[in-house]
Parts: C-alpha cells; sequence; structure tokens
C-alpha cells in the first residue's frame, strides 16, 4: 500500500515546490501547468515540464479533480455480477473508465431493495461523479438529494422513481413480439408463457406485450399458460408439468429471462417433450446446445455504451430532464425456436 507523500518504492514522492525550485519558477506557475491552466508562457512551460520529467513528479490528481469539482469516479450498482449480462455491464464501465482515467466502484444489490439503498448511499457518500444502476427497489427517492447536488444517475434495465434520472431500457415489448411473430409462423398456438414476478417493470412489460401479440395474432390466452414466479429449480418444474403434462400442452414455451431459461432447460432434460423453445435473453453457451438455443438477444456492451453516453452529457447538465432510450433486441435462430407442433 503506498501512503501519503511515498510512492511505491518506498521512496518519497517530490512536492510541487520542489519542482517550483528546480525550475526556477514560481509555486502558482507550477501549479497552472500542472492544471493546463492558460496564461503560461511557453518559456516558463518548458521549464516546468523538464523539472517535471527530472523529478519524476506525479500530481495529485485526487486533489486536481475536486478543485474542478469532480471525483473522477462512477459508481455502479447492479443485482448480481454473477449474471452474464450485467457482468458485461461492469466490465463494458470499467473499459472506459480505464480509457478516460476514471475510478469504477461496483457494488451488489443481491435483488434487496434494502441492500440497494445502503450501497447507494454509501457510494454516494464518496461523492462520485455519477451513478449506474439497476434498480431493485420501488423508489429510488433516498438519492434526490445528491441528484440536486448534481451527481448524474443513469439507470440501466429498469426505470428510477422519485428522482430525475436517465434510463436505457431494453425494447422488451419489441422483442416479445419478434418471439411470438416466429413461433406463429413455425404454426404454434398454444404457447406457454413463463416469466418472472409481475412486480418487476422488465417482468410486468414483457408479459403485458406477450398478451398483446397473442391478441394481435387472434389467439386466445390460455391463463393456465400463463406462469408467474421465482425461477426455482423446484418451481419451474412444477410449471413444466403445469403446461406439458395435460390434454392440450403447450407445443411451445416462451421463457421471459436467462434466469428462467437456464431452469426450463434443466427441467427439459428429464423430460421427453419435442417441444420449441425461444428465451428472451441469450445463454453464454447457447449456440452449443442441441439443439441450439433460439433467443432474443440485448445486447449489455450496447446498453453500456448508451448509458455511458448519457452520463457524460448529464454531467455538465445534472438539472436537465432526464432522457430514457430504448435499446432495440435481435432474434437470433439456432434450432430451439423452429421444432414444429407435434
Amino acid at each position: 500500500m503506498s501512503f501519503s507523500g511515498v510512492n511505491g518504492t518506498g521512496q518519497r514522492r517530490p512536492t510541487m515546490k520542489e519542482v517550483a525550485a528546480r525550475a526556477g519558477v514560481a509555486l502558482k506557475t507550477v501549479s497552472r501547468v500542472v492544471n493546463e491552466e492558460p496564461n503560461v508562457s511557453p518559456e516558463l512551460t518548458a521549464k516546468v515540464q523538464a523539472a517535471i520529467k527530472d523529478l519524476n513528479y506525479t500530481p495529485n490528481e485526487s486533489a486536481r479533480m475536486l478543485r474542478r469539482g469532480k471525483t473522477g469516479t462512477i459508481a455502479v450498482v447492479i443485482r448480481d455480477i454473477g449474471d452474464p449480462f450485467f457482468a458485461s455491464l461492469g466490465r463494458a464501465v470499467e473499459l472506459w473508465a480505464r480509457s478516460s482515467g476514471s475510478v469504477v466502484m461496483i457494488g451488489l444489490t443481491d435483488e434487496d431493495p434494502e441492500r440497494e439503498k445502503d450501497v447507494c448511499l454509501e457510494f454516494v457518500a464518496r461523492r462520485p461523479d455519477a451513478l449506474i444502476m439497476a434498480p431493485i427497489g420501488e423508489t429510488q427517492e433516498y438519492l434526490a438529494p445528491h441528484v440536486d447536488a448534481g451527481m448524474a444517475v443513469v439507470t440501466i434495465d429498469r426505470p428510477a422513481h422519485g428522482i430525475e434520472a436517465d434510463a436505457v431500457l431494453a425494447d422488451n415489448a419489441g422483442g416479445i413480439d419478434q418471439a411470438i411473430d416466429h413461433l406463429v409462423r413455425q404454426g404454434h398456438r398454444r404457447i406457454a408463457y413463463l416469466g418472472d414476478d409481475e412486480r418487476i417493470f422488465t417482468a410486468r412489460e414483457r408479459v403485458v406485450a406477450y398478451r398483446a401479440a397473442m391478441a394481435r395474432h387472434r389467439i386466445d390466452v390460455d391463463e393456465d399458460l400463463v406462469h408467474l414466479s421465482e425461477p426455482t429449480t423446484e418451481g419451474i418444474g412444477i410449471t413444466l408439468s403445469a403446461v406439458l403434462d395435460r390434454s392440450e400442452p403447450a407445443t411451445a414455451l416462451l421463457s421471459a429471462n436467462n434466469m428462467t431459461t437456464a431452469e426450463v432447460l434443466r427441467g427439459l432434460a428429464g423430460r421427453r417433450d419435442r417441444v420449441a423453445l425461444v428465451s428472451f435473453d441469450d445463454l453464454a453457451l447457447g449456440d452449443l446446445l442441441s439443439p441450439g438455443l433460439t433467443a432474443v438477444a440485448q445486447s449489455a456492451d450496447v446498453m453500456a455504451r448508451t448509458a455511458i453516453q448519457l452520463m457524460t452529457e448529464r454531467l455538465p447538465e445534472p438539472h436537465r430532464p432526464g432522457r430514457t432510450v430504448r435499446v432495440p433486441v435481435k432474434l437470433t435462430i439456432r434450432g430451439s425456436g423452429e421444432i414444429p407442433p407435434a
């Protein structure tokens, strides 16, 4: 660990005062050169830069940032680093920060609203320039004083409530439309929908889109084929029995998120049913399955880049109205969604 005034080799760091003495200029002149301020002659700038090189002087970046009203820190609060989507999101933000000279703090909420609040407040106490978060709680009003003070907030996957923030959301309705249209083209009409709790924003948008898409194709929704619950191995096993072990079983399954899809695949592995499957969210090894997984893919990289763009636009205008950007999704056809009705 390096302490103030000591570099990583145990040697004392040179000070700005020593740079001024070596260059034969005033301390204020060194400060202006280091902070890239105007009104310093080329001759004096050259002297200071030569002294900096001779002494191997490194400016205190934290102090520079604070003087400019910035900390060079971005806070990222996501639900689960084990989820491939959020792992990709965290990596994309980290790569941007690395290229821009910023530092990233990443915290996990584990789908717990109280944990979300605790992590966010712990991070904002460190005065980050911006917070990128995947909200869990019903409101993020606890961040209002910090937003009012100029901190930029961008949410991803779900919108914020109670604060002015930008949001990057997947085109949930468009993705469900693509999935249903594709299954109907394969001849399916008994399409089971397996999704998450409707209280979750994305789950609610997707099941509403499912009902609308079925109505558009003039297919009556059999409510016994609609199951909304937490994706556990036991729960999905019961759901598969409910939709497949009946006199008129589902001929196709639409799984509304990657966690549900993983449990559906586990459940189907022990069965002999020949049933079509389309997933909203791709899986990392979906192309290696047999048949390959047909999936509506949302790009974490594109969503992260969009969030970063909104963040950089909001930093100089922290009090502008919030913007919502919908990121397109794409149906990837690999085989599981092309199984015809029995």
